[in-house]
């Protein structure tokens, strides 16, 4: 499925809480309960880690979408905010979100790919996120502890990984800290 992914704008944000909702929602949940990645998504948006060139949309490029405009179908979202490694600034990665009729099919690889040469473009040092080794490894994360950043939870392990980029030193080491709201899931 072509995708166009770009930066997010105001107009958005209706279709990326709808999206995050269908991504995330739980079968087992009860009717109407939003998932907690709606909230946080909101939260970030309205604090200081909020980085806008860091959040990106991926629209539907067949020219087939339901949005605004022919192919303007938000159908995929990934977001960085600012985070900090002791107190090296630094980015982290997620929530990442595609709509369930979309996933399998690319959306979220042209997402996670943009947000890096974005980051990468903006002279950030490194992206953190915490997620799944066996996705994540394609795009080069490494487990974290390995390049000697210390995630936030000790117990997330190998799943807590970060992916350095140009402007990485292999001084750049301690406890990585995710954006405020992350702290009160």
């Amino acid at each position: 499925m072509p995708v166009l992914i770009r930066r997010e704008d105001s107009a958005d944000v209706p279709a990326v809480r709808t999206l995050t909702a269908a991504a995330f929602a739980k079968p087992d949940a009860p009717s109407g309960a939003e998932p907690v990645e709606v909230g946080l998504l909101d939260k970030l948006r309205g604090c200081d880690a909020w980085i806008p060139e860091l959040s990106l949309v991926a629209v539907d490029g067949s020219g087939s979408g339901s949005g605004s405009g022919s192919g303007s179908e938000v159908v995929g979202h990934v977001l960085c905010t600012r985070g900090h490694v002791g107190t090296v600034p630094a980015v982290g990665l997620g929530p990442l979100s595609v709509h369930p009729h979309h996933q399998r099919r690319g959306v979220g690889l042209a997402l996670v790919h943009s947000a890096l040469g974005a980051a990468d473009a903006l002279g950030e040092p490194l992206v953190a996120l915490l997620g799944e080794p066996a996705y994540y490894r394609r795009f080069g994360f490494r487990t974290a502890t390995d390049l000697g950043v210390v995630p936030p939870e000790p117990a997330w392990g190998a799943y807590f990984q970060i992916r350095t980029l140009t402007a990485y030193s292999p001084e750049l080491r301690g406890g990585f800290a995710y954006a405020e709201p992350f702290n009160n899931l």
